[in-house]
């Protein structure tokens, strides 16, 4: 029994660091006071405080913008690859570089994607962010997507041509509704790896286009400030509604 107890210790500390500065975010934005060490008493007058602040709205409009933008392009071109990659390729290198850009380091995908709109003389904003994280959040997709394509029934596929439907309806009608979950997962994935990447973000945006986390660090530079602390609580709240919506879909489309 001893022993058992000991061998859970490293997973009860680890949970502890991971969750523990979460729940201290979640309870201080309901402090009172300015003081983020010091509890004055529940309020709610941060969460306003959120909305009314130029900056913070400036950047999460932004950060939607490109968030749902790469989404779309990245559940798109990811599924494409993936498709093509399991169709039409044997070996492993073109599946490498697929995969590649979520593997790499995001200080060498920055500076790697500034260099090349440097080269092309592209204006830095919005649209260089969108490219930049569709670059790197299709990567996770195609691998989402080629896995499952692995798992599926090649015999559906070859039924419905043998019944006469052509390649683009059998794509349509038997494929992609297989592909639906990990479509589904890709897109979530793309999303919240968007909402808060910061890295890529600070290389590839300009000054007059910052994103939320962008944003956030400008403030955080000056010290953190109960709005932040709830700004970062309903980010978590539409972080975890999200997930729970999104598991339920992909319970509904396994079960079709």
């Amino acid at each position: 029994m001893r022993k058992s107890r000991l061998a859970k210790f490293p997973l009860w500390l680890t949970y502890t660091f991971l969750y523990v500065p979460i729940l201290v975010v979640v309870i201080m934005s309901f402090n009172a006071s300015k003081n983020l060490f010091v509890w004055r008493g529940f309020s709610l007058e941060w969460y306003p405080a959120v909305f009314a602040d130029g900056a913070i709205m400036t950047g999460l409009q932004n950060t939607l913008i490109v968030a749902t933008s790469v989404t779309i392009l990245a559940t798109a071109i990811g599924t494409l690859m993936a498709v093509g990659i399991h169709r039409y390729t044997r070996g492993g290198l073109i599946r490498a570089f697929a995969i590649a850009p979520a593997l790499l380091p995001d200080l060498l995908m920055a500076v790697g994607l500034l260099s090349l709109f440097s080269l092309l003389s592209m204006t830095l904003g919005l649209y260089s962010v969108i490219i930049a994280h569709t670059t790197f959040a299709m990567a996770f997709v195609t691998a989402i997507v080629l896995a499952r394509l692995a798992n599926l029934d090649p015999s559906l596929e070859e039924a419905s041509r043998d019944l006469g439907a052509s390649a683009a309806r059998t794509f349509w009608r038997v494929t992609l509704p297989q592909l639906a979950p990990g479509m589904i997962a890709g897109a979530l994935l793309s999303f919240t790896l968007s909402l808060d990447e910061f890295v890529i973000a600070f290389f590839t945006t300009s000054p007059t286009s910052p994103t939320l986390p962008i944003a956030i660090y400008s403030m955080v530079r000056f010290g953190v400030t109960p709005e932040i602390n709830a700004l970062a609580t309903m980010l978590l709240l539409v972080s975890v509604l999200t997930v729970i919506g999104a598991q339920r879909l992909t319970r509904i489309t396994d079960s079709l």
